[in-house]
């Protein structure tokens, strides 16, 4: 049950923490241009050209920070376990993943978004191993 628990809360730090990076900082920092709407996937498709570097900068910087925060809080719940941090870091390694496969970007920000991604895996995996008693 400590598992299941220590997945879903990983799961949900991780999605709050790209949300405060990418939307919250990333969009006050560096605003959308007027019009844009980001929820909608045709809309960013077509205007990515139009859409801030700071604010892709801070997509990326939102990516490994989840996967970290994630994976860390994953294994400082679960306690015996690396399995929920290595759930939550898996599955946001591929939503990051997807991210990229489904809008057109620049090379620098998807190999950028792709090697911070996995460097957030590598650190949330050190650190949620600190955390286990056995």
């Amino acid at each position: 049950m400590r598992n299941i628990l220590a997945t879903i809360v990983g799961l949900i730090v991780a999605s709050i923490t790209v949300y405060l990076f990418e939307t919250l900082i990333g969009h006050t920092l560096f605003p959308l241009p007027e019009g844009a709407n980001p929820m909608d996937m045709e809309w960013i498709k077509n205007n990515m050209h139009q859409i801030p570097t700071g604010a892709k900068v801070m997509v990326v910087i939102g990516h490994f920070m989840g996967i970290t925060a994630g994976m860390y809080i994953a294994g400082l719940i679960a306690k015996t376990s690396m399995v929920p941090a290595y759930i939550v870091g898996g599955f946001m390694l591929a939503a990051t993943i997807f991210n990229i496969a489904m809008l057109p970007k620049e090379l620098w920000f998807s190999i950028s978004d792709i090697v911070l991604a996995v460097a957030g895996l590598l650190l949330g995996k050190s650190l949620a191993k600190r955390q286990l008693r056995i």
